[in-house]
């Protein structure tokens, strides 16, 4: 962070080093090839820059770091002096070691080029002689060596001057006894010479094995390096602070902020929040708009530990954390269906592993516990989950729920403190301020939030419609007196079609007994049909939404012409 210029050098130089630890490996397993071993020698020609910048840094920590360390400049010079610059990419095709590194290599490699030479010579040689400017000299690896000479050209050959060797329908290829010696001599230079390379670089290979050790701890340190400078980089990008931490369990940050979340969306949008929690306030129960943050700030205090505890700056203006040994979190929906885990049972396995598994020097998020079940049961488990970490783990903890009853558990609670974050209504429209701050929020803005996703306006004025109906009729929007509402409804309902005194309507087909049993009792057949439904109700096993939909459902049923 103090030292911009090395920082900006440590980078360059590190654009040169290739995955040492990949490179190791492949060492290791002997299937390195000609191409890896140039990525090696190139990595380790940039060593000692790297470790000159280091050294400028005036860091005991930096200087520890590569004390001691095998820079494996012996192996640098190996390689330096074996490895063409440009080889092949399989060892078998020959031109992977260098000149001068072998002098039997050297020697096939001179038969062959002396030997292709004296071929273009006698090409030459033979043109002039024949007079056929077209006559060439090939090599294929079927045949060997032949000149060739086009059909049109043929009469102009001396007789018996070529041995005839092929014969193609534009063309006859020769070959001469000189041409065969020097051909046998070529050849067999190449092959001796590709045998002789893969010896030799078999032997260089195990010789780099003899590194293996050196190389992985180098590799080490340079990724240490490679990290912390990437670490500093983006600390001092993004205006990170240096964190404290402590053994005495407090977290205290102030203006904290989202790593992630906060590059996505434009410069200086980003609303940073206060997060604290000792040994009085360990647990904080979070309510507020839906889309308001609440997974956002429980989130980004998890990812400021974490960057904490792996040696970077944090996104906040201060920063004090204690080590903890886990994180659990909770948070989003999902469901494992190939084993035939719903959505809530994944959530249930999840806090399970969260609430059996945590310490005290744990933190656990729980974002909205209980809501993949009914209203009853989820509320009753979300108080119970907040009770057992209460009581029983005493980790720190961020529970957000939309059950606003739950945030009455403060005065149960000593060490349960209730956050909300905050939002204004004007005009019909909500603006999310996303700055948490203290005390329980009254409302969740469920509808304006269906709002914001457009679904149908017929559908959302019909939903404010029915929940100012049940505001109206409970005095608040909690779900508890909804349930009560709902069945109380299905009950009036009941009651009502039963003592209702509309002149019978028959239908056409109806049975005859029937027929006479509903104008007995002047109760028409859709009325019938209304009681009959209420009837095979079981009004303990119904959530409030099935309750609404049967209320609907019949009351469409009554009013239909």
């Amino acid at each position: 962070m103090e030292h911009f210029f090395e920082r900006e050098t440590l980078k360059e130089q590190l654009n040169g080093v290739y995955d040492l630890e990949r490179l190791s490996g492949k060492v290791a397993f002997g299937n390195i090839n000609a191409r890896d071993m140039l990525q090696l020698k190139r990595s380790l020609q940039a060593v000692p820059h790297i470790f000159s910048t280091i050294n400028q840094l005036g860091n005991d920590y930096a200087s520890q770091l590569i004390k001691d360390v095998d820079d494996c400049r012996e192996l640098e010079e190996i390689l330096e002096k074996s490895i063409n610059e440009d080889p092949p990419l399989t060892i078998t095709d020959g031109n992977v070691i260098k000149d001068g590194y072998h002098p039997e290599l050297d020697s096939y490699r001179d038969a062959m080029r002396n030997g292709k030479t004296w071929i273009a010579a006698l090409e030459q040689k033979e043109r002039q002689e024949t007079g056929i400017k077209s006559l060439k000299i090939g090599f294929n690896k079927v045949f060997g060596y032949y000149i060739e000479v086009t059909k049109a050209n043929i009469p102009h050959l001396p007789e018996g001057r070529y041995e005839r060797k092929q014969t193609l329908s534009n063309a006859e290829r020769y070959i001469t006894e000189e041409l065969k010696v020097k051909e046998a001599l070529i050849l067999e230079a190449e092959e001796k010479s590709e045998k002789l390379e893969y010896i030799l670089f078999m032997e260089i290979r195990e010789q780099v094995k003899a590194f293996i050790r050196p190389l992985q701890q180098l590799a080490n340190v340079l990724s240490t390096i490679d990290v912390l400078q990437g670490f500093a980089e983006i600390a001092e990008r993004n205006h990170y602070v240096r964190p404290s931490l402590s053994d005495n369990g407090d977290v205290t940050i102030v203006d904290g902020r989202h790593p992630v979340v906060e590059q996505m969306i434009d410069s200086g949008d980003y609303v940073a929040n206060d997060i604290h929690l000792n040994t009085s306030r360990e647990m904080l129960l979070i309510t507020g708009p839906n889309m308001a943050g609440k997974s956002t700030y429980m989130r980004q205090l998890a990812l400021v530990a974490i960057m904490a505890q792996i040696g970077s700056f944090v996104p906040a203006s201060e920063a004090h954390l204690p080590i903890f040994d886990q994180i659990f979190t909770r948070i989003g929906a999902a469901d494992d269906l190939a084993q035939g885990q719903s959505t809530f049972m994944v959530e249930m396995l999840e806090t399970k592993h969260a609430v059996t598994k945590a310490t005290k020097n744990s933190l656990i998020l729980l974002d909205e516990i209980g809501r993949g079940t009914s209203t009853y049961d989820g509320m009753a488990l979300a108080q119970s989950i907040i009770e057992y970490i209460h009581h029983e783990i005493g980790a720190k903890t961020l529970f957000s729920t939309h059950y606003h009853e739950l945030t009455a558990l403060e005065k149960q609670l000593p060490l349960l403190k209730n956050v909300h974050v905050s939002a204004v209504e004007e005009d019909g429209k909500v603006v999310f301020l996303h700055k948490v701050i203290d005390g329980a929020a009254d409302r969740s803005y469920g509808i304006y939030v269906a709002e914001l996703a457009d679904l149908p306006k017929q559908l959302i004025s019909r939903a404010k419609t029915i929940l100012e109906e049940f505001e109206q009729g409970n005095g608040n929007g909690h779900q508890q007196p909804v349930v009560n509402g709902a069945v109380e409804q299905i009950k009036d309902a009941i009651a009502e079609a039963a003592s209702s005194h509309e002149q019978t309507q028959l239908t056409l087909f109806s049975e005859e007994g029937e027929s006479k049993e509903l104008a007995k009792n002047k109760v028409t057949v859709k009325e019938k049909q209304v009681i009959d439904k209420l009837k095979t109700l079981n009004l303990l096993h119904i959530t409030p939404i099935e309750a609404i939909q049967v209320l609907d459902e019949l009351q469409r049923k009554m009013t239909k012409k």
